[in-house]
């Protein structure tokens, strides 16, 4: 084995040690593993097709229907598993595009200063008084809900805290030495800011996308529990819709209340969990204080 292979194991090892340090950090990788697990094995999962009707309306939880039926008879198990690619898609999708456009603004602004920080901060200040359920909503009314609209509406409402992380970063970092040395030797803003200041900021983008992955989450249920996404699609807010809509209360069918509820609860816990051990692994301060 190579010194540089060597070398590479042993930062990956070194990390993980730091990273499994904090006990909830692993649980938040177990419970997003089992659900992305859950996501890509829904066919061979799920036992029944969550469309078909399989038996009588609110049958309990049984040994043949785990989670029971919702009010059409479906089960509510496979209406669970598939209801996980609409969440695992909403906040990842929606959370790199946010990344994306935070992560640029950030280091545009932090890096040029002046009027252009000026200009890119007045802008993040606007996108960060939109209401964002309201405007979800209108555009169901005027483009039609769909899962796409949905995605792009998150990805293009939360970036702001993660702009303005990054432009910290780099208000720091441009006085350090070695950009210093960069101007010297003739190196252009572009390369300084995408070779050498970008690398410097991968960590924090990658902990802040996770956590933007909640409030997508949590922001699709809402919206599907609403009925302004697509009523095509299985998500867990839908399941608890239709099951309030159906009169689950009035027969104490408290089986499709809870699953999808948990279920996105739990999600949202892993990805938080996840979070703060990316946190970990990017913050020296933190760092120190578990070492």
């Amino acid at each position: 084995m190579s010194s540089t292979a060597r070398k590479i194991i042993g930062k990956i090892i070194n990390y993980w040690h730091i990273f499994s340090a904090n006990k909830l950090s692993v649980v938040g990788l177990i419970i997003i593993l089992v659900f992305v697990v859950m996501a890509l094995g829904a066919e061979i999962i799920a036992p029944h097709s969550p469309t078909r009707v399989v038996a009588r309306r609110f049958q309990p939880p049984s040994s043949m229907y785990l989670l029971g039926t919702d009010d059409a008879g479906r089960d509510v198990f496979s209406q669970i598993v598939y209801g996980s690619r609409v969440s695992l898609l909403v906040g990842v999708s929606a959370a790199a595009i946010s990344t994306l456009l935070g992560l640029m603004i950030g280091l545009i602004s932090g890096y040029f200063g002046g009027i252009i920080d000026g200009i890119l901060m007045r802008i993040t200040d606007v996108f960060l008084i939109i209401p964002m359920i309201p405007l979800a909503i209108l555009l169901a009314v005027y483009v039609g809900p769909s899962l796409t609209n949905i995605i792009i509406l998150f990805g293009l409402l939360t970036w702001p805290g993660t702009a303005r992380q990054i432009r910290s970063q780099i208000l720091s970092m441009k006085e350090l030495p070695f950009v210093e040395a960069l101007h010297a030797l003739g190196a252009s803003s572009k390369r300084i800011i995408f070779f050498h200041l970008l690398p410097n900021t991968v960590g924090v983008a990658f902990a802040n996308m996770i956590g933007v992955s909640v409030g997508a989450i949590i922001g699709e249920a809402g919206l599907s529990f609403l009925g302004v996404t697509d009523p095509r699609n299985i998500s867990w807010g839908r399941i608890l819709s239709r099951s309030l809509g159906g009169g689950a209360i009035i027969y104490n069918a408290w089986w499709t209340l809870v699953s999808p509820g948990f279920c996105i609860a739990l999600l949202a816990c892993g990805f938080s969990f996840l979070s703060h051990g990316l946190t970990l692994l990017v913050s020296p301060h933190l760092r120190r204080k578990i070492q």
